[in-house]
């Protein structure tokens, strides 16, 4: 279940509140009663860490070797020669 963050405007009263997304927002002030007791916009609360697949795989700079696009002649197969399953 989210958990979301609501702030009355009358008293400054602010609160985090576990709700099911189905649940209809909550209107009044726990504090002082009031109406107007809004949800806020806040930042998620988790962060991707570690060693994982985002980690590891879409961060910029990485020097990880990957296939060579070059098409000169040079870069032929080592086994030339006819005797491997590339032939």
């Amino acid at each position: 279940m989210p958990i979301y963050e609501y702030r009355c405007p009358s008293c400054g009263f602010q609160k985090e509140h576990l709700q099911k997304m189905s649940d209809e927002p909550l209107s009044s002030c726990p504090s002082c009663g009031a109406t107007g007791y809004a949800k806020l916009l806040s930042a998620a609360g988790f962060q991707l860490k570690g060693t994982g697949w985002y980690a590891t795989d879409f961060k910029g700079g990485s020097t990880a070797s990957s296939p060579s696009t070059d098409s000169s002649p040079s870069s032929a197969p080592a086994c030339a020669g006819g005797g491997c399953a590339c032939h």
